[in-house]
């Protein structure tokens, strides 16, 4: 319980620390200087910094200034030396009247510290000023019979000078009936009276002429004179007399001139002329003596003008009645005007921060100002006040100063500018009140990052775009103002396939708008992520980052590629092998094709284009398996051609074309010996001038090689004939029967090319082949040499074989397998190399030539046959029932036969690139078989 008692202590004892502090505080800003009137200006006063503890770089940079509420300023602050200077003359009497002490108070203020510091400067006085009366002569009527020692008022003189240069002393020229006497009343003024020292005798000397003058006690003391013309007067031995030795009167300042204030009256018992008064002013300057206006004949005192409490308050001025022989009497009338409230408060604004930070903290003073009622009392009391809605508040600062400060943080993206309005009110009845409007605007900081309009952008462009491409724009608010409100568009740093991501896509940095740098494929990327970063230009910067995803959207630019049958890059076709005795929907082959593109610009279809036999093959529509739509007939051509069209369902559809050769046949010397004719298409368009180069080059390698021919078999018969003769009977005995074959199909598939001839690099038909028999490590029946080969129709004996010893036939490798991998097949039935081409090594080569020569040999012997199956060549028997030509694609172009450089093709595809390389190793192997 004891702490709670503690408290109110507590509080009474920091609360008296605040006011102390705050009287000391005061007390430490409140500065005194006394001037002398009358200096010149420029006049030091003193030394401001030095005495308010203010450093002399400050007075500039802090805005130190005065301020002097509704007066002209009398000072200036020299802010290079400190120094408080005169502006002008100061006269003192013209400041303070008949003030003692001559005070000039104002305020100084530092401006960015909001501090006020009061001045106090006390105007001396000088002797500028000599003792004035209001005449320079005066005339005093005295009665003849006025007994000595009887006193007569004089006027006074004026000297608004104070202090010791007031006025200070009178004197009297000297006479013999009359002296002065000096009166002290208790308002401390000096009233000169002549006093009668002699009678006086009119018959003697009806008039005399005296000179009073008045001092000042200045150094050097100024004086001023008035005449005194007294004039000896028959009898009047009573004075008038006032009813009041002083008269009062209030009166409100707002009366209208003419308004009777007062009457003042005074009695003479004498009769006649000797009692008849007349009243007169006395004893007031002249400012007030054309306030007021008085009837000398009933002594009513009225306003000749307006009054003015705020610039007179009390006037005070004697009344003097003469009557009409020369005595007078004397009163004083004492005037008090009373305030009302007819001035409206004035409200000065001293310092306006405008415009103010939005950062600036709680308690920040924004505006200082004056409010000031000249009327007095609760007239001149004022209370102000602003609207409730504001975050300001005000604040009394010091006297009549009042301070606006910021009641909470201020926000310029939400007020940017605050119309305030201010009243001043007064306490008077009925009240009086002043507005001032004062706008205050609220100045920006960078406390806002740039905004996008939606937390993530997702585009979507078609590809193919041409380069430079608008592509989209981006658009980021920034509630902030002037260059914080400028925004600056970048991408961020990041790569996508290794590459940045500037290098595909560019940002205007003012506009926002992005740019594609190159085409889009939609195959190399679908779909490109980037941050976009909007960065402000104030200080520091602000910035933000929002996603934008770039879908690149499919064209359909890509038309079917076709897999298989893979078309030979020499121009020729492949072949599909379909039996004679294959019933309908027989799957003769399969075309694969695939669409780089995607969704509906990626399904295909496919149909037959043209057909050398119509109605005779079908192709599945999805599926593009070509199918025998009805039996074969032995009126079915061979060869069958096929063109198959696939389409993708783009908009517009690209298609693709392959063409199909087939062949039909039920045994392999069928196939055989047909091969040669299946010629693939000529360019027709493009054979035009290569036609005549290769007759040309055809016929001078023709006429070359025939002359190297006769000449070598004529100079070497002689001497070959009679020993290949012996040769060639010895090995012929010795061979066995089942060595001769005496099939058409496998001489035809032995024949060779020895001469070629290339015109031009790369073209298709620029090739001279002249064919050659080869029958080396061959034995030919008598049959089969008896027919006439059509490209070799020379004689025998001058075309010696027997250059070359007969070797016998290595037989085939044994542990040679197909794999399931190297197992050839239809399109689709096999699970190694798509393109269904057979592999292009000597090995696989050396097996198949083995396959082959076996299933010619069975042929030969009779122990088979090579119908055997429909497709198998007669290959069942040896590699199973499984295995059929269907399994075989493309054989031909690598088919090699051991010992000989014959392959099983046309000439067109012997042009291929992968062709002479293997066909080239396999000529060098020949050769040394046949020098062996």
């Amino acid at each position: 319980m004891a702490a709670p008692k503690h408290r109110p202590q507590r509080r009474r004892l920091v609360a008296l620390c605040f006011l102390l502090g705050r009287l000391w505080e005061a007390l430490a800003a409140h500065a005194r200087y006394s001037v002398p009137e009358e200096t010149e200006e420029g006049y030091i006063v003193g030394n401001v910094s030095k005495d308010l503890g203010l450093e002399l770089r400050e007075l500039a940079e802090r805005g130190v200034r005065i301020i002097s509420r509704g007066k002209p300023q009398l000072f200036d602050l020299n802010t290079r030396s400190g120094n408080l200077i005169t502006a002008h003359k100061v006269d003192r009497e013209e400041l303070c009247a008949h003030s003692p002490r001559c005070l000039v108070n104002f305020k100084i203020l530092v401006e960015d510290r909001v501090t006020l510091y009061a001045i106090e400067i006390e105007i001396t006085d000088i002797n500028d000023n000599a003792p004035k009366f209001e005449a320079e002569n005066l005339e005093v009527k005295i009665n003849e019979i006025a007994a000595p020692g009887t006193r007569y008022p004089l006027p006074e003189a004026v000297d608004p000078d104070v202090g010791v240069n007031s006025l200070q002393s009178y004197q009297l020229s000297p006479n013999h009936h009359f002296s002065l006497v000096v009166q002290t009343g208790d308002d401390g003024a000096v009233n000169p009276e002549l006093v009668l020292e002699r009678a006086l005798d009119r018959e003697e000397q009806a008039a005399h002429h005296l000179v009073l003058t008045a001092s000042d006690g200045g150094a050097p003391p100024r004086s001023s004179a008035v005449r005194v013309h007294v004039t000896v007067l028959d009898t009047n031995d009573n004075a008038p007399v006032f009813a009041e030795p002083i008269y009062q009167a209030k009166v409100l300042e707002n009366v209208p001139p003419g308004t009777r204030l007062l009457t003042v009256r005074a009695s003479d018992p004498d009769e006649g002329a000797h009692g008849k008064v007349a009243y007169k002013i006395r004893k007031i300057n002249e400012k007030q003596f054309a306030i007021f206006q008085l009837n000398e004949n009933t002594g009513e005192i009225s306003t000749a003008r307006s009054l003015d409490y705020e610039e007179c308050a009390f006037y005070e001025m004697e009344i003097q009645a003469e009557d009409g022989g020369g005595l007078k009497g004397r009163t004083k009338v004492l005037i008090l005007v009373e305030d009302v409230n007819d001035n409206r408060p004035e409200v000065t604004i001293t310092s306006l921060f405008s415009p103010v930070r939005e950062d600036a903290p709680q308690g920040t003073v924004v505006v200082l100002f004056n409010a000031h009622d000249r009327d007095s009392g609760r007239n001149g009391q004022v209370d102000c006040s602003i609207q409730d809605n504001l975050p300001f508040q005000l604040e009394n600062s010091i006297e009549d100063y009042y301070r606006l400060v910021t009641a909470r943080v201020l926000d310029r993206e939400e007020v940017c500018e605050f119309n305030i309005t201010v009243s001043a009110t007064d306490r008077g009845t009925p009240p009086l009140t002043t507005e001032i409007h004062i706008t205050l605007n609220v100045a920006d900081i960078n406390d806002n990052p740039p905004i996008f309009s939606f937390a993530s952008y997702s585009v979507y462009l078609p590809e193919n775009n041409p380069r430079g491409t608008s592509i989209f724009s981006v658009t980021a608010r920034d509630p902030d103002s002037n260059e914080n409100a400028q925004v600056i568009y970048s991408l961020v740093e990041d790569t996508l396939q290794k590459l940045p991501v500037s290098s595909y896509v560019s940002i205007n940095s003012d506009t926002g708008v992005l740019y594609a740098l190159r085409s889009f494929d939609y195959e190399q990327f679908r779909d490109l992520q980037m941050q976009v970063t909007a960065t402000d230009s104030g200080d520091p910067p602000l910035s933000s980052n929002v996603s934008l995803s770039l879908f690149v959207l499919d064209q359909n630019d890509n038309a079917p590629e076709i897999l298989y049958p893979a078309l030979p890059t020499d121009g020729s076709t492949g072949v599909e092998l379909a039996p004679r005795s294959a019933e309908p929907g027989y799957l003769v082959t399969k075309v694969v094709a695939v669409d780089r593109d995607s969704g509906q610009n990626a399904w295909l279809s496919y149909r037959l284009l043209k057909a050398s036999e119509p109605g005779l093959f079908a192709v599945g529509l999805h599926t593009g398996e070509v199918r025998t739509a009805r039996a074969l007939l032995d009126r079915d051509a061979l060869k069958q051609s096929l063109v198959v069209a696939v389409q993708d369902h783009g908009q517009p559809p690209l298609s693709a074309t392959v063409t199909l050769t087939v062949a039909v046949a039920d045994s392999i010397p069928d196939v055989l010996a047909d091969l040669g004719s299946l010629e693939s298409p000529v360019n027709h368009e493009a054979s035009g001038l290569t036609l005549y180069l290769v007759v040309a080059v055809t016929t001078v390698s023709c006429v070359f090689l025939s002359f190297v021919i006769v000449l070598l078999a004529l100079r070497l018969r002689s001497w070959h004939k009679s020993r290949l003769f012996k040769a060639a009977g010895g090995e012929l005995a010795s061979v066995p029967a089942s060595h001769f074959v005496g099939v058409d199909g496998v001489r035809a598939f032995l024949q060779t090319y020895s001469h070629e001839v290339s015109l031009t690099a790369g073209s298709r038909t620029s090739h001279v082949i002249f064919p050659q028999p080869n029958y080396a490590d061959t034995l030919i029946s008598q049959g089969s040499c008896e027919k006439k080969d059509p490209l070799s129709m020379l004689d025998d004996s001058r075309f010696p074989i027997e250059d070359t010893p007969l070797v016998p036939q290595a037989p085939p490798n044994t542990d040679w397998r197909f794999s399931q991998a190297q197992r050839p097949g239809t399109s689709g039935s096999q699970n190694g190399d798509e393109t269904g081409t057979w592999p292009n090594n000597q090995f696989d080569t050396e097996m198949l030539q083995a396959m082959i020569l076996a299933s010619a040999s069975e042929a030969a012997d009779g122990s088979s046959t090579l119908g055997g199956g429909a497709g198998t060549m007669g290959l069942s028997a040896r590699y199973g029932p499984q295995f059929t030509l269907q399994h075989v694609p493309d054989y031909r172009q690598n088919v090699y036969i051991p010992g000989s450089n014959a392959t099983l093709t046309n000439a067109a595809g012997k042009r291929d690139a992968k062709a002479p390389a293997g066909g080239n190793g396999n000529k060098k192997k020949s050769g040394k078989k046949e020098k062996k």
